[in-house]
């Protein structure tokens, strides 16, 4: 868990430092616009990534500063992170213990998931988005499932155009096999990763449905690389000068609310957000039997649409969790059920008083 967090020139903070003083959930409330989700988004990037966001580092430096900024913090097994970026550099850079590492790196120490507005819609929205949820979600105990999900998404745009260029069969043989190694790989870590944490939910199910999918289902692993790959070598045209290919580039994950026997999309606005604070809390219980570590759950605006028997189940979930819950909101009243809980008031980019 974090005990310290200090943020240098990190959006609208040119200072912030907070101790949570071993506290389970840290409640930072405040005003629009007075850097509460900044808060949420520096510690989304000591999991090593571009955080939940996903913005340019040079949005991210404080406006009107030098362009550098920094994430420093302190755990509770005494290890100090860090992630900085320098004015002019391309990329970020961490340290741990002092020491220069690689941003990979940071994952090993802490395990962050977060729920952003964005996320609200994840039910209604495009395949795509699901898809990228849930598999950011299964990187937290793969960690080379990201890296799969992207040299896939490589391979099939230089498959495009090896077609539209008329490269020949022994070039396309190969990025096929390619091709088909990479996404078995991918569809049996989803099914892996759906069937775990299905085990941790209650009145929602979790499935992933898609060709690779189905086809490793119906045989396995190797048996789905031989049929995938026999569906790549047959599917050579283009269409209207576009690929036109079936895969884990088009598979979907289903959410299906047991209790109120509907899928997830079709329940209303609270309902989703309670389903998917469920997927969450799920998550970080997974990943607490897994590996044993306590991860860090991000929750930006967590009580909106949210009625109150709601809210105090998931209070309740809170206090319940193997995690380190970070959660911001407007109004401090609504969280004063909270277990275990630290609040810290945000205003002008800065704190004011941790109560």
């Amino acid at each position: 868990m974090i005990e310290t967090l200090t943020l240098t020139d990190f959006r609208n903070h040119r200072t912030c430092r907070i101790e949570t003083g071993g506290h389970k959930n840290i409640i930072i409330t405040g005003a629009n616009g007075a850097g509460k989700t900044a808060i949420l988004e520096a510690v989304s990037m000591l999991a090593g990534d571009r955080g939940m966001r996903g913005a340019p580092m040079t949005e991210i430096a404080c406006f009107n500063g030098n362009g550098n900024f920094s994430v420093f913090a302190g755990t509770s097994d005494d290890t100090e992170l860090c992630v900085y970026f320098n004015s002019g550099d391309t990329n970020r850079h961490a340290k741990i213990d002092g020491d220069n590492a690689n941003l990979a790196e940071l994952a090993n120490h802490l395990r962050i998931v977060w729920i952003t507005p964005r996320e609200d819609r994840i039910f209604i929205d495009s395949a795509s988005e699901r898809r990228a949820f849930f598999d950011r979600l299964a990187a937290s105990f793969d960690s080379a499932h990201a890296g799969r999900v992207a040299r896939h998404a490589k391979l099939l745009t230089e498959r495009a155009g090896a077609l539209k260029n008329g490269a020949d069969n022994n070039w396309l043989d190969a990025l096929d096999s390619q091709i088909a190694s990479t996404a078995v790989a991918i569809a049996a870590a989803r099914i892996q990763y759906a069937g775990e944490l299905n085990y941790f939910l209650d009145n929602v199910a979790v499935s992933v449905d898609g060709m690779v999918e189905t086809m490793i289902m119906a045989s396995n692993a190797a048996g789905a690389e031989r049929s995938y790959l026999s569906y790549l070598k047959s599917n050579r045209t283009l269409v209207n000068d576009k690929m036109v290919l079936d895969g884990v580039n088009k598979s979907d994950f289903g959410v299906f609310n047991i209790k109120l026997n509907l899928p997830a999309n079709l329940t209303s606005t609270g309902q989703q957000k309670t389903t998917l604070l469920n997927l969450i809390l799920a998550h970080a219980k997974l990943v607490h039997t897994k590996t044993g570590a306590s991860p860090i759950i991000l929750l930006d605006e967590a009580a909106a649409h949210l009625d109150k028997n709601a809210r105090d189940e998931l209070f309740a979930s809170l206090g319940a969790a193997q995690a380190q819950v970070w959660a911001t909101g407007i109004d401090a009243d609504i969280f004063a059920s909270v277990p275990d809980a630290i609040f810290v008031s945000c205003a002008d980019g800065g704190i004011s008083n941790i109560i």
